[in-house]
């Protein structure tokens, strides 16, 4: 039982926790900008190439021909499938444009709770009578 103890106390740690969650709300907001690409952004992008969904641009490695269905030219041999690589890096695109913009968000709303602590110069003519103030002080004990 000291077992699961440990691994009850370790599964309560908030860092575990604060994983757990963003993990699941990664998950969710990546379905969201997959379904942006997918149905929002890709389909003008395909009007303009042809009308054809755009993921399923690919080129014949195996003598296929040009109007294949992917999933049957796949079927024949080998493809280029970089239709369907071009909207997955355009999803990556947009997540870590979205990413960086919240934690860049995050990184000012903590900057404003916790506000730089101010660095005092101190002029070298300060510092001659500081160690004087110090001097003298030791003098005296």
């Amino acid at each position: 039982m000291a077992m699961m103890e440990e691994f009850k106390k370790f599964a309560m740690k908030g860092n575990v926790m604060d994983l757990a969650v963003g993990v699941i709300i990664g998950g969710a907001f990546g379905r969201i900008v997959d379904s942006l690409v997918q149905d929002v952004i890709m389909p003008p992008i395909s009007k303009l190439f042809g009308g054809l969904d755009f993921a399923s641009y690919y080129l014949p490695l195996n003598g296929q021909a040009y109007g294949l269905p992917l999933a049957e030219a796949k079927k024949a041999g080998a493809v280029l499938a970089y239709g369907n690589f071009l909207t997955i890096l355009l999803n990556f695109l947009i997540l870590a444009f979205v990413i960086f913009q919240m934690v860049r968000l995050m990184n000012r709303m903590r900057n404003s709770f916790h506000p730089k602590e101010e660095v005092v110069v101190v002029a070298p003519e300060e510092i001659v009578l500081l160690r004087e103030i110090r001097d003298s002080l030791k003098t005296r004990s």
